[in-house]
């Protein structure tokens, strides 16, 4: 489980230097701007839950520029810094190509029905539980609007993860949901033609504190509720570092990053003849003794 106010101080505290450190976040984005160059799509709204500093959301307003772009997120100075990107002419005449909110995207403040685009790029691990999040996108997507996301799946940072569970027992990387689990939760929420895909990005650090500061700067530290709580002793950084050495190839250490991608689209609601909504009732079955 999440801790979600120390996840907002750590992207908050991150904001200043993100765009120096959101290297895997810029190339997930690239990967998924041209996995959207095959959808026919023409959106007038389109909402970028978890938008940082807002590189993605601006992105979005060239590839659309007839679209109104919202770039939402929980982290007030990532908004802060997102605004900054901005050309300052634009700032000045006040004609962004972005408008930002400050909010949850689990409880967006937007009217239903009301985006033909939902985008998130490697934030629906903010949530926890990404659920109650799909359902608030699907509640302001139009009818035959868009979602699209990607996220993290359980291979990432598994490296860090046995290295660290080599000589201590506390948590200090984030468990991930399994892709079908993904897809199962966007049938759940009532999407339609669900599509799943996922890819590992593996990247290379000279040391261990390379990819600990890395991490940091990109605002990706442990917020689990059940946390160690004080300062971590030197000694379980001593046998991180040694048991992360045994995985040392070429000079380099790996660091792996499941990237698991999906889309959907809301769809029309079916009705009965007389235009009543039909709502499908499933019961569990008996167990047969």
């Amino acid at each position: 489980m999440i801790d979600r106010g120390a996840a907002r101080r750590a992207y908050s505290d991150a904001a200043a230097g993100y765009a120096g450190a959101a290297v895997l976040a810029r190339d997930v984005e690239a990967r998924m701007l041209e996995r959207l160059q095959y959808v026919k799509l023409a959106p007038a709204r389109i909402l970028d839950a978890g938008c940082g500093d807002g590189h993605g959301a601006g992105r979005l307003a060239k590839a659309y520029p007839d679209a109104q772009v919202l770039g939402l997120d929980f982290a007030c100075p990532m908004l802060q810094a997102a605004r900054s990107r901005e050309p300052w002419l634009r700032r000045v005449l006040r004609r962004s190509r972005v408008d930002y909110l400050c909010a949850d995207f689990a409880a967006a403040p937007l009217q239903a029905a009301s985006v033909d685009l939902a985008w998130s790029n490697l934030a629906l691990h903010c949530a926890g539980d990404p659920q109650p999040a799909l359902k608030e996108l699907r509640r302001v997507l139009k009818v035959g609007g868009l979602l699209m996301f990607s996220c993290y799946g359980p291979d990432t940072l598994k490296e860090l993860k046995s290295a660290f569970a080599a000589n201590d027992g506390a948590a200090h990387v984030h468990d991930f949901i399994d892709m079908h689990d993904l897809g199962d939760m966007l049938s759940a929420c009532g999407y339609s033609a669900p599509v799943m895909d996922m890819e590992l990005i593996t990247l290379t650090y000279s040391d261990v504190d390379a990819l600990l500061a890395d991490l940091r700067a990109s605002g990706q530290i442990n917020v689990l509720a059940g946390r160690r709580r004080g300062l971590t002793g030197k000694g379980v950084f001593g046998a991180l570092r040694r048991a992360y050495e045994q995985l040392r190839r070429d000079g380099r250490l790996p660091a792996s990053f499941e990237i698991v991608y999906g889309h959907a689209w809301k769809p029309r609601q079916q009705l009965a003849e007389d235009g009543r909504a039909i709502v499908r009732l499933e019961f569990p079955r008996a167990k047969r003794a």
